[in-house]
């Protein structure tokens, strides 16, 4: 690619006009784009040389001396040639406008229509474990935007406004790095073209006031945090009266007993390690009052119990999940002798069982032995 001319970059014959220059860069640039082509230097690679010879090509002083010298009769050019200024920026500008920029200025919405925040609106609200889960009706305070009635949300004085001198009312202004252009919002104007002539006294120029509400909201039941709950009409107000929506973002607070995991509940329950051996019976609480636990004889530590449909109501109606309780055995922190005792003669009394590790480790012990001889 590096030795190929710029008539062959472009795919076009040296005779070729203007039009047909501009034709072809468009559909040239848009197959290499970056963003087209993602993570691929070779295609960004080619669209850099797509850019550099619709430079040379497109300026009719460049593409004599290109036509007789080559690139090397470039070289001397102020501004640095082919390698240099862009002869040609607004023209890129339109073009990468037309392609990239959603078919250019024509298809802009009209400034005065446009609304200076976004109609929807989003809050944050807390909710207790037991709101969460069970559901509530939940009051809450916020603050929208309505477009102000006296500049007709314009910002400006009487409705009045005027081009925006930075991107001379385009609403974008053009980057160049090296080969390449990019087009980006108008960071004075925020895309919108224009500005006001002089502030509107009633907003001060930011073209909307603030307005407190306060609703209540039906919160389902098993909601999480970070699920959404949009509220039709109650976001912002734009300049027709048309309001968007609210979106309630949920974050709920954790809960000493239960830990939520899902639409699963889970529970841990401190057993004694007599219980544990003996298997016995405890009552342990639910999220709806109360339920009995009978343990397995020999439960072990973190050992899992399932309760079906004791857990968490789906949001989305599809069942409920299940209350899980965990085992942590608890073991005495001292004895005193009688107990001592006790549980020496129990131990005794399973005999051999009660030393599992002799049996375990017999044959390791011959095998140890066996390399000191």
């Amino acid at each position: 690619m590096e030795e190929m001319s710029y008539y062959e970059i472009l795919e076009i014959s040296q005779s070729a006009e203007k039009t047909e220059i501009k034709k072809a860069y468009r559909k040239m640039a848009k197959k290499y784009h970056p963003d087209a082509n993602p993570d691929d230097p070779e295609a960004e690679h080619k669209f850099k040389l797509c850019n550099e010879a619709y430079q040379v090509l497109s300026d009719d002083e460049k593409r004599s001396i290109y036509d007789r010298y080559g690139k090397q009769g470039l070289e001397g050019m102020a501004g640095g040639g082919a390698r240099g200024g862009f002869g040609g920026f607004e023209d890129l500008g339109e073009i990468f406008e037309e392609m990239f920029g959603g078919g250019g200025r024509r298809s802009r919405q009209n400034p005065a229509d446009m609304d200076k925040y976004p109609l929807d609106l989003g809050v944050d609200i807390v909710l207790s474990f037991k709101e969460a889960v069970f559901g509530c009706d939940k009051e809450i305070s916020f603050s929208y935007k309505k477009a102000c009635a006296m500049c007709d949300g314009t910002g400006a004085k009487d409705g009045k406004l005027a081009p925006c001198q930075q991107c001379g009312g385009k609403g974008q202004v053009y980057v160049r790095q090296g080969f390449m252009t990019f087009s980006q919002t108008c960071p004075v104007c925020h895309g919108a073209g224009t500005m006001p002539g002089e502030p509107c006294s009633e907003c001060h120029g930011a073209g909307f006031e603030e307005v407190e509400e306060t609703i209540t909201i039906k919160v389902p039941a098993g909601v999480d945090s970070d699920n959404r709950l949009r509220v039709s009409g109650k976001g912002n107000v734009g300049k027709r009266g048309n309001r968007g929506d609210l979106y309630v973002t949920f974050q709920v607070e954790h809960d000493e007993t239960f830990q939520r995991h899902g639409n699963d509940v889970y529970v841990e329950v401190p057993v004694f390690f007599t219980q544990a051996i003996l298997g016995e019976a405890i009552t342990i609480p639910s999220l709806t009052g109360e339920i009995e636990l009978n343990l397995d004889q020999g439960t072990r530590d973190k050992q899992q119990y399932r309760f079906r449909d004791e857990g968490i109501e789906d949001v989305h109606g599809h069942g409920k999940g299940s209350l899980i309780a965990q085992v942590k055995l608890v073991y005495p922190k001292k004895l005193n002798d009688d107990q001592k005792a006790l549980l020496e003669q129990l131990q005794e009394s399973f005999g051999i069982e009660s030393k599992p590790h002799e049996s375990v480790f017999e044959s390791a012990f011959e095998k140890v032995k066996g390399w000191f001889k």
